[in-house]
């Protein structure tokens, strides 16, 4: 019961919205064609390749500053989540164990108050020494990207480009995940 529980949440995301509307049937995979069909929750989007990456500026907890103009010249992965979303609880260790390979991850709290106290706890109480913790206390990049699910994944090559995205939880240690990340670091396909 409890294992049929976690697999769901992996396969999906937070929703935002109190009454969200139903997901599509048919769904863009990893060869997104330009249809009008939804990217499947968990699945490797490229129907937004080669679009830059927008300007921003995020907190660290520390009190510092990221802008965007920061990670030029190096892949980056960009992961909006919420220490509330349970599907981005249990992503998180494999965002971290990418970040431990070298590439830049940045997750961007979507927390709404207390968000430098709950980004530094949940870090801690979780283990996390690689990824790179922000906020984002106006939702500023969940609304550029305007999924409106957590977590949203979107992974930059070296020149500011996105190379894919993905909506809802994803395995960040599985084939898919390394297939993007190698075109991100790679500039392969």
């Amino acid at each position: 019961m409890i294992l049929g529980a976690l697999a769901a949440a992996m396969l999906g995301g937070c929703d935002r919205q109190a009454n969200p509307p139903a997901q599509p049937s048919s769904a863009a995979t990893a060869d997104a064609g330009g249809g009008d069909a939804a990217p499947a929750a968990g699945k490797v989007d490229l129907s937004h390749k080669g679009s830059a990456m927008p300007a921003f500026a995020l907190a660290t907890p520390e009190g510092g500053k990221i802008n965007a103009k920061d990670l030029a010249g190096k892949p980056v992965l960009i992961n909006l989540w919420a220490t509330w979303c349970g599907p981005c609880v249990v992503e998180m260790p494999t965002l971290d164990k990418l970040a431990a390979g070298g590439l830049r991850v940045l997750t961007v709290s979507q927390d709404t108050t207390g968000q430098v106290d709950k980004v530094k706890g949940f870090k801690a109480e979780h283990g996390l020494a690689h990824v790179q913790m922000l906020l984002d206390p106006d939702n500023d990049l969940s609304f550029h990207y305007g999924t409106g699910v957590l977590p949203t994944t979107v992974v930059y090559d070296a020149q500011g480009k996105e190379v894919g995205r993905v909506v809802g939880a994803f395995d960040w240690t599985g084939a898919d995940a390394a297939a993007l990340i190698k075109a991100a670091t790679q500039g392969g396909a």
